[in-house]
């Protein structure tokens, strides 16, 4: 086993020692709450918000190859000895200590081990505890967030403005994907639903035409943040029910982001959105027929609304609400800021329309008529 301080970084974002020394702070905090005196980081979203955005895994569908001990004598992280060099020269921030083990072994058990040793627990016990302690973004990661959210919301006005109904779901999910990669970012989600898959919620892509009207919905993950935007296309003019649909759908997400304002919490909110469907002229009950969003970040949604979920609502929170009903649905990262909203995926040539969200106009995304 080798413990050994890093060298400068290449590839991670630029971060302060303020950052950091806060992020510190606040589960310090935690652990006073809790009565202990260190936590072992072992997830994906814990990770890459302590160690400030560092991409953590090799496979995306295999666990963290990182895990962080955060106890009062100080941070260690633990990685695998043939995976040391590359996370210390392009990953992981300055500040960390680095405690390598040989690649058979496990950094979560080493993790664990260590944090017990020194009267901590595993993340799992405190893990409400650490969602909340990431939720109020610092300064350095609204930066982050609102530039990956310039971006991909751009790669999406380029992607389906070129896009053609004879185009298949497979085709445009491709050039999503390469787009997103190209960004330096992690296509977390990509899916695409053209004009016979419409009523699909989570429309994986397929061999079929985009036909006259198509979704996408992209996730994309830097420095571990992740963007979550969903896009209409339209070959031609949408009829009037199609068009009334879509605007009160938009009045549904209106009501959850009215509600989502620092001092609320996730469950008024909850509640205000899943009403509104019925006052907008949907089915009582459609909010059951898929999930609803709720707070984003480190973790698609961190936490996800549900019934029994109550986390208040700082400042400087990310949502992502994704309110949808048969052919329509709306979804941006929305920060909630002590002035008001601010959409973060947002490309100014793409056809807005504003909408009053509890006094303040905000410009919501419209269908793409091509």
């Amino acid at each position: 086993m080798t413990n050994h301080r890093r060298a400068p970084q290449t590839e991670a974002p630029a971060a302060s020692e303020d950052e950091h020394a806060e992020k510190r702070l606040r589960v310090l905090a935690l652990l006073d709450a809790e009565g202990l005196d260190a936590v072992a980081l072992t997830s994906p979203h814990a990770l890459a918000w302590y160690l400030e955005g560092a991409r953590t895994h090799v496979s995306l569908a295999a666990p963290p190859i990182v895990a962080a001990v955060v106890a009062r004598t100080g941070d260690r992280v633990h990685v695998t000895s043939n995976e040391a060099h590359r996370l210390v020269a392009e990953e992981l921030p300055v500040w960390a200590q680095v405690v390598e083990h040989p690649w058979h072994e496990s950094v979560v058990a080493a993790a664990e081990a260590e944090a017990r040793a020194r009267g901590g627990t595993p993340e799992s016990r405190v893990e409400e505890g650490l969602r909340a302690a990431r939720q109020e973004l610092l300064p350095a990661e609204v930066g982050r967030y609102r530039e990956l959210g310039h971006d991909v919301a751009r790669l999406l006005t380029q992607a389906l403005a070129a896009a053609s109904p004879r185009d298949s779901e497979r085709a445009l999910a491709a050039r999503l994907t390469a787009g997103i990669v190209e960004l330096g970012a992690e296509p977390v989600v990509v899916l695409v639903g053209g004009e016979s898959r419409r009523m699909e919620r989570h429309p994986l892509p397929t061999s079929a035409p985009l036909g006259a009207r198509a979704m996408v919905v992209v996730c994309a993950r830097r420095h571990g943040l992740i963007m979550n935007a969903s896009r209409w296309v339209r070959f031609g003019k949408r009829p009037a029910a199609e068009l009334d649909a879509d605007r009160r759908i938009l009045e549904v997400e209106a009501a959850y982001l009215t509600a989502s304002r620092p001092g609320s919490s996730l469950a008024r909110a909850f509640a205000s959105g899943t009403a509104a469907y019925a006052a907008n002229g949907f089915s009582l009950d459609e909010w059951t027929r898929h999930h609803q969003g709720g707070i984003a970040g480190y973790a698609g949604r961190d936490p996800r609304a549900a019934p029994g979920i109550d986390p208040a609502l700082g400042t400087d929170v990310a949502l992502a609400w994704n309110p949808t009903a048969p052919g329509c649905k709306v979804e941006d990262t929305i920060l909630s800021r002590a002035p008001g909203f601010e959409v973060l995926s947002l490309d100014p040539d793409w056809p807005t329309i504003g909408v009053n969200v509890g006094g303040q106009r905000l410009d919501r995304p419209d269908v793409l008529e091509l």
